[in-house]
This record gives structure tokens, C-alpha cells and sequence, in this order.
């Protein structure tokens, strides 16, 4: 359970990675669209490079407390993330993304919570 719990955590910070890093011109679009400030904008994207960074150092050292808190903050960005999308009325397409990372968020607050 250990290794799917890593690889979760592997999953959510490499795909928050590469669409603020890589595809940020596709961000700047979506949130000029939602309505959204530049300013919350890039707040946004600093923290959840920030919570994509942490999740990543958490394959390497045990920080339960701290995981639990960084999965559960990038989970509350994800329902941000749903609640945006259906605001907009997009596509069910658009909604699997933010949907499936928001799982995996939950999946590895409560495994390092001690649940599982």
C-alpha cells in the first residue's frame, strides 16, 4: 500500500507540474475565462508548485503530519478546480483531470493519516 500511496503522490505532483510549469498558457486562458485575477492566479499556481514540491520530498522522508496537510490543501484546490469548471458549464472532459487529482490527494491524506 506503501508504493501506491508514493506513486499517488509521484502522479499528483508531476501532472500539477507540467500544466503550471509547461502548459501555463493554457492556465492564463482558463482563469482569464473563469473570471479569475491574475494575482489569485499565480497565488494559486505558487502553491500548488509548492504542494507538488513537498508531495514529492514526502516520497523520500516520512512526514505524515506534514502530507496530510499538504494532500488535503491540494485536494481543497482540486474542489476549487471542480467548482470552476461547473461554474463555466465546460465539458465532462474537463472536469476528469482536477476530478482524478483531487482522489489521488485523498487517497494519500488518508493513507499517511494511518487509515489505511
Amino acid at each position: 500500500m506503501e508504493n501506491i500511496a508514493i506513486l499517488a503522490q509521484l502522479i499528483v505532483s508531476i501532472s500539477v507540474i507540467i500544466v503550471w510549469v509547461f502548459r501555463f498558457d493554457n492556465i492564463v486562458e482558463e482563469f482569464k475565462h473563469y473570471g479569475i485575477s491574475d494575482l489569485l492566479r499565480n497565488i494559486v499556481g505558487a502553491s500548488k508548485i509548492s504542494l507538488a514540491t513537498i508531495l514529492i520530498v514526502g516520497t523520500y522522508y516520512q512526514m505524515n503530519d506534514l502530507l496530510v496537510a499538504t494532500s488535503l490543501i491540494m485536494a481543497f484546490l482540486m474542489i476549487c478546480a471542480q467548482y470552476f469548471h461547473i461554474k463555466a458549464k465546460n465539458p465532462w472532459s474537463k472536469f476528469v483531470p482536477s476530478f482524478v487529482l483531487l482522489v489521488l490527494s485523498l487517497f494519500i491524506a488518508t493513507f499517511n493519516y494511518g487509515v489505511l
